[in-house]
């Protein structure tokens, strides 16, 4: 499960390192430290009609395109790395292609204590954005005739620093695997699904944060201030 993650990266940074032609309207990106679903949040996207990459403004969770409603969403925030080609929300979505990268600052994962819950802040070692895999897709409205597109985080099996914490982690991929996942090269169904590997414990760091951010009223830079260490 990621349910929490960060995502205040720079938007001038974010078209240097994914080499990004245009992105949402000014003011449109805002720095989110308790990214949560349903938000509109940044992923990256190849378009094959010109061959670019953009930087688009996707809400959290996804809607197949034969839903009824929207209501889904609430459910779909994660997809399964073991069944991205069998299951009915994202399987035709990420045959033909609608794959995208999620740029993160860093994800929150919660330990069970006995005293609760314990949230911990996870990030890149390096200090670098953690280039998750999403899946997305488009979803019209047969009421208003109006589009919505929206994403889901693709989890996998965790690494040993995070299975001290939870049974699943985001999908993070490696830079080298960036332009196959989102259709910029061919891959096979098999290759692409390989690449949804755990993350090495080696490049992540992680530490104890406050509990605020259980609640995604709460917002800013306090929120990823380490604790009782």
């Amino acid at each position: 499960m990621c349910a929490r993650f960060g995502q205040f990266i720079p938007w001038d940074t974010l078209v240097e390192l994914y080499g990004l032609e245009d992105g949402p309207a000014p003011n449109a990106y805002v720095d989110h430290y308790n990214a949560a679903p349903t938000l509109d949040l940044a992923v990256v996207r190849h378009s094959a009609k010109d061959g670019r990459r953009h930087g688009d403004l996707l809400r959290w969770g996804l809607v197949p395109s034969w839903a009824k409603d929207t209501s889904i969403g609430r459910k779909t925030i994660n997809s399964r790395a073991e069944s991205v080609t069998s299951a009915a929300t994202v399987r035709t979505a990420f045959a033909r292609g609608r794959r995208c990268v999620v740029p993160a600052d860093g994800f929150y994962e919660w330990k069970d204590t006995g005293d609760g819950k314990q949230p911990y802040w996870i990030s890149s070692a390096d200090g670098k954005p953690l280039s998750i895999a999403g899946i997305w897709e488009g979803w019209k409205d047969p009421k208003s005739g109006e589009w919505l597109r929206t994403f889901t985080i693709v989890t996998t099996e965790p690494n040993e620093l995070i299975a001290l914490l939870h049974d699943r982690m985001p999908a993070i991929l490696d830079e080298a695997d960036i332009p196959a996942w989102l259709g910029e090269t061919e891959a096979s169904p098999e290759a692409l699904q390989a690449m949804l590997r755990p993350f090495p414990s080696d490049r992540l760091r992680m530490w104890p944060v406050g509990r605020a951010v259980g609640n995604v009223k709460n917002e800013g830079a306090m929120l990823i201030e380490p604790v009782g260490l």
